[in-house]
């Protein structure tokens, strides 16, 4: 149970620091596209996301090396690219959700065998001994589900911020690559 309350606590900081709007849209990345590409720079757009790699520049990446295809297929790649981009991410946040779902079965574990442990030890006992072993021995025993509840509900709680947080913020990327690469849908590429 502790271990899996350390490692909660690293995702949630983990989460923290990785699901953020700045790190999957760059500024620098989508003004420098921006612009490469209102004056038909595809090749200063390429520049811009090699010299700044993420999320970001990945997908776009994915639009500019199909662009000879034709948008349809710039289009679906974009998508692809952004469906990587999510699974990458999710990966990591999913992570909250298992220690959510793990943290009270180990609880629940902790309290089965503690019950087994007291009845094993009323077997024991004599007299009013027997009553008071069973109460301190079922106290104990109940306190691992109380912690492993007390892990769980801040995990899931993370992982749905983190989760839905994540999904506006690659929805929100998938968007502006598709506004960013609009210009490329009349332009011809010269080989």
């Amino acid at each position: 149970l502790f271990g899996t309350s350390f490692f909660m606590v690293w995702l949630a900081i983990d989460a923290f620091l990785k699901v953020k709007r700045e790190k999957f849209l760059p500024s620098g990345v989508v003004n420098g596209v921006r612009e490469s590409l209102s004056q038909g720079d595809l090749g200063a757009a390429v520049s811009t996301c090699d010299t700044n790699p993420g999320p970001l520049s990945n997908i776009l990446r994915s639009a500019f090396e199909n662009i000879n295809d034709g948008y349809e297929v710039v289009q679906q790649a974009v998508s692809s690219s952004t469906d990587l981009e999510t699974e990458k991410l999710m990966q990591r946040v999913n992570l909250l959700n298992i220690c959510g779902q793990i943290a009270p079965m180990l609880g629940l574990m902790g309290t089965v065998t503690g019950m087994v442990a007291a009845f094993a030890g009323l077997a024991n006992a004599t007299g009013a001994a027997k009553a008071k072993l069973l109460a301190q021995s079922i106290s104990t025993a109940l306190w691992t589900t109380c912690i492993g509840l007390i892990i769980a509900v801040p995990a899931l709680l993370f992982f749905t911020y983190y989760k839905n947080l994540a999904t506006r913020i690659l929805l929100e990327t998938e968007a502006t690559v598709l506004d960013l690469i609009k210009v490329l849908r009349n332009a011809e590429v010269e080989q």
